[in-house]
C-alpha cells in the first residue's frame, strides 16, 4: 500500500469528491448550533441537521469536508492504541439527492482505486444491517457491494447495534449503514467477523442512508428526503492504511511527540507507562489547542464545555508529571499542533496567544495544588490498603474495602481541584471504586451549609441576610486574598460593612492604592469568581483553624469551635457567615472607591453586577 500523510489523505478525498459534482464547504465550529443535547460538535453531519431535515443548502445538495470533532465519553480510554477525543472526519453528503447506488461503488472505486487508496479488494470487508422487527435486512447494500468487487465471503449481515447510526444527540436524522474494513491478518477462526475484537478488521469508512428523524419520545418517522451521511475519521484512517498499529504513529503527531521527548529527555516508546503517559498528554492538549482556539473559543470552567476542557488540561498534567514533563511545557506542546493544523484551520494561528495563556493559567492553577493532592490521594488509599492487609491477615473471610468514600472524593475536588472523573482513574490504577452517591451528597451538603448561616445572626457587618448581600460578604472574603497577594501578606481587615448594593472594607496599608494595583486586586476577584470555585464551610476547634492556616479577627470573641470558610487555596478564613455557594454566583466584581479610613487604615468600596 501506499505511504499517506493527513495533508495527501484530505486533499485526496475532497478532489475525489469534487470530481462527483460535491461542494467543498469549510469546517463548522466545535460548539454545535443545531443541537442543544450534545455539548460538542460530534460528527460531520451535526452542523447539516437542518439541511438532512429538508431546509436547502445554500451550497446544492451535492457537499463534502473534513469536519473537526470532539467525543468525550472515551475520555478515560484515552492512552490506548486508537482513541482521540478531538479527531477529524472526512465526509460528503447527498441531500436527497443520491443514494445507495450510487454512494457504494465510489465507495469502492474510492477504496481500491490506483489513483486513490488503492487497497487490494480481497483485502476489504463490509458490513451491512442484517434485520430487526422493524426493518428488513438491506439485501440492496449487500449486493451493490457484490457487484462492485467484494468477495461475498467478506460481505457481513450485522444487527442495529452494529450497523444503525445516528442521531449525533438525543434527536435527529438516522439510519442504517454500511462499514468498511480493512483486514489485517487471518480470522481468529470460523466464527470471527468485524465486531471481534482480535484485531483482523479494522474499520476505515462507513456510509449511512439516512431515512428516519428520531422524535424525542424515541419513536422514528420517515425523512421527507433520503440523504446519504458518510464518515471516514481520519486519524483511524492514516492508521489503517500506513499499517500502524496506533493513531499515535501518523505524521498527525510527529512533532509534538518532538517536543515531549525534549522536554523530558524520554521516548515514546520507552515503557508501556511512558507510552500510555505520552498519548495522554499528545491527545488532550491537542483537544485542547481546538477548543480554545476554536472560533467560538472555549475556557476552562466549572460548567458545561469549560469543565470538559479543565478536565482533560488537568488530566494532561496529570499524565504530564509522570514524564517529568515540566511546568508550562503544554503552552509549548499547543504550538507544534498550531504549526500543523494552521493551514487547515487558520483559527488556531489567529488565536495563537489566546491557546498559550489559557493552557499556561489552568496547568500553573492545578500544579499548585496537584502534589498535595496526590499526597492526600495516597493517605486516603494507602490508609485503605493498609487496614484491608491488616484485616485479611487477621480474619480469613474479612471483605477489602473496595472503594473511597464521597466525603474524600469531594475534599480532592474542593481543596485540590481534582475533577472526580480524575480521581475515579487514579483509584482505577490502584484497584478501588469511588462512591459517586457519596460524592454528589457531599457537594450538595456543602452548598446547603453555605447557605444555612443566612438564617442564623453573627456580627460580620452585614445589614441582612439577603442573596445580594451574601454574595457581597462573600466577595470580601475574595477581596481580602487578593489585597493580600497585590500589596502585602501583611494586609489585614480591619472592619467591613455590607448592604445589599454594597461592600465597605477597611484594611491597614500605609499609602494610597495606585490605579495598577487597584485593577489588579479587581482582575483578581474576577477571575476566581469566574473559575466558579466552591466555598466550603467547616466547623473545627479554634487551634485546629490556627494550625491549619485560616486567618480571623477578635479572636478573644471566638469560641473553642469556630465555623471556616475556604474558596480554594485562594482564601482561608474564620467567619460566621452567610456565603454564597459557589464563587461563580456573585456576579462581576469592580472597585468603586479606594480612599483613607483613618491614620493606616484604608477604605474600599465595591459592587457586584450582573454583566
Amino acid at each position: 500500500m501506499k505511504e499517506y500523510t493527513s495533508e495527501n489523505l484530505r486533499s485526496m478525498y475532497l478532489d475525489f469528491f469534487k470530481k462527483r459534482g460535491h461542494k467543498v464547504i469549510p469546517s463548522a465550529s466545535l460548539i454545535p448550533e443545531n443541537d442543544p443535547t450534545v455539548l460538542f460538535t460530534t460528527a460531520g453531519m451535526h452542523p447539516l441537521v437542518p439541511y438532512l431535515l429538508g431546509e436547502k443548502h445554500p451550497a446544492g445538495n451535492r457537499l463534502t469536508d473534513v469536519q473537526k470533532c470532539v467525543r468525550t465519553g472515551d475520555i478515560d480510554d484515552v492512552g490506548d492504541e486508537r482513541h482521540c477525543t478531538f479527531f477529524e472526519m472526512l465526509g460528503n453528503w447527498s441531500l436527497g439527492d443520491y443514494f445507495k447506488k450510487e454512494m457504494i461503488p465510489w465507495s469502492y472505486e474510492f477504496l481500491t482505486g490506483e489513483d486513490y487508496l488503492g487497497i487490494p479488494s480481497d483485502k476489504l470487508a463490509v458490513t451491512v444491517f442484517g434485520g430487526d422487527e422493524t426493518l428488513p435486512c438491506d439485501d440492496e447494500a449487500a449486493a451493490l457491494w457484490e457487484k462492485a468487487g467484494i468477495n461475498k465471503e467478506n460481505i457481513y449481515f450485522m444487527p442495529r447495534e452494529n450497523n444503525w447510526w445516528g442521531p449525533a444527540g438525543l434527536t435527529g436524522p438516522c439510519g442504517t449503514d454500511t462499514e468498511m474494513f480493512v483486514i489485517r491478518k487471518a480470522k481468529c477462526g470460523p466464527n470471527c467477523n468485524p465486531d471481534c475484537n482480535c484485531g483482523a478488521f479494522l474499520e476505515i469508512w462507513n456510509d449511512v442512508f439516512m431515512r428516519f428523524n428520531k422524535q424525542a419520545d424515541g419513536s422514528y418517522t420517515e425523512l421527507a428526503q433520503k440523504n446519504v451521511d458518510t464518515g471516514m475519521g481520519l486519524e483511524r484512517a492514516l492508521c489503517v492504511l500506513n499499517g500502524k498499529t496506533s493513531v499515535y504513529e501518523t505524521d498527525l503527531f510527529a512533532d509534538a511527540i518532538a517536543k515531549i521527548s525534549a522536554l523530558t529527555g524520554l521516548s515514546y516508546d520507552k515503557d508501556e507507562e511512558t507510552t500510555r503517559a505520552f498519548r495522554v498528554v499528545l491527545d488532550h492538549v491537542r483537544t485542547a489547542t481546538f477548543m480554545i482556539g476554536d472560533e467560538k473559543g472555549i475556557a476552562p470552567s466549572n460548567t458545561d464545555q469549560g469543565y470538559i476542557l479543565r478536565r482533560i488540561i488537568r488530566r494532561a498534567v496529570r499524565y504530564g508529571r509522570k514524564i517529568s514533563l515540566p511546568e508550562g511545557s503544554l503552552s509549548e506542546i499547543a504550538a507544534t499542533f498550531v504549526e500543523k493544523y494552521k493551514g487547515v484551520y487558520p483559527e488556531l494561528d489567529a488565536n495563537r496567544a489566546r491557546i498559550a495563556e489559557e493552557l499556561n493559567k489552568e496547568e500553573a492553577k492545578f500544579s499548585k495544588t496537584l502534589q498535595q493532592g496526590l499526597k492526600e490521594f495516597e493517605k486516603c488509599i494507602g490508609g485503605l490498603e493498609r487496614k484491608n492487609a491488616f484485616m485479611s491477615a487477621k480474619d480469613p473471610s474479612y471483605v477489602p474495602e473496595t472503594v473511597i468514600g464521597g466525603k474524600q472524593a469531594f475534599h480532592l475536588y474542593d481543596t485540590y481541584g481534582f475533577p472526580v472523573e480524575i480521581t475515579g482513574e487514579m483509584a482505577k490504577e490502584r484497584g478501588f471504586g469511588v462512591d459517586l452517591d457519596g460524592y454528589n451528597a457531599a457537594f450538595e451538603e456543602h452548598q446547603n451549609k453555605s447557605k444555612a448561616g443566612s438564617e442564623q445572626k453573627f456580627a460580620c457587618g452585614l445589614a441582612d441576610h439577603k442573596e445580594a448581600t451574601t454574595n457581597l460578604h462573600t466577595a470580601t472574603h475574595l477581596l481580602h486574598a487578593a489585597l493580600k497577594k497585590v500589596l502585602s501578606e501583611d494586609v489585614n481587615q480591619k472592619g467591613s460593612n455590607i448592604t445589599e448594593e454594597r461592600l465597605r472594607f477597611d484594611f491597614n496599608f500605609e499609602r494610597p492604592m495606585t490605579p495598577e494595583e487597584i485593577k489588579k486586586v479587581e482582575a483578581l476577584v474576577n477571575e476566581k469568581i469566574r473559575e466558579n470555585i466552591p466555598v466550603v464551610m467547616k466547623e473545627i476547634s479554634l487551634e485546629e483553624a490556627k494550625a491549619e492556616g485560616f486567618t480571623g479577627l477578635f479572636e478573644s470573641k471566638y469560641g473553642e469551635r469556630v465555623k471556616t470558610y475556604s474558596i480554594g487555596d485562594f482564601s482561608k478564613e474564620i467567619c460566621g457567615g452567610p456565603h454564597a455557594a459557589t464563587t461563580g454566583e456573585l456576579g462581576a466584581f469592580r472597585i468603586v472607591k479606594e480612599q483613607s479610613s483613618s491614620a493606616g487604615v484604608r477604605r474600599i468600596k465595591a459592587v457586584l453586577t450582573r454583566e
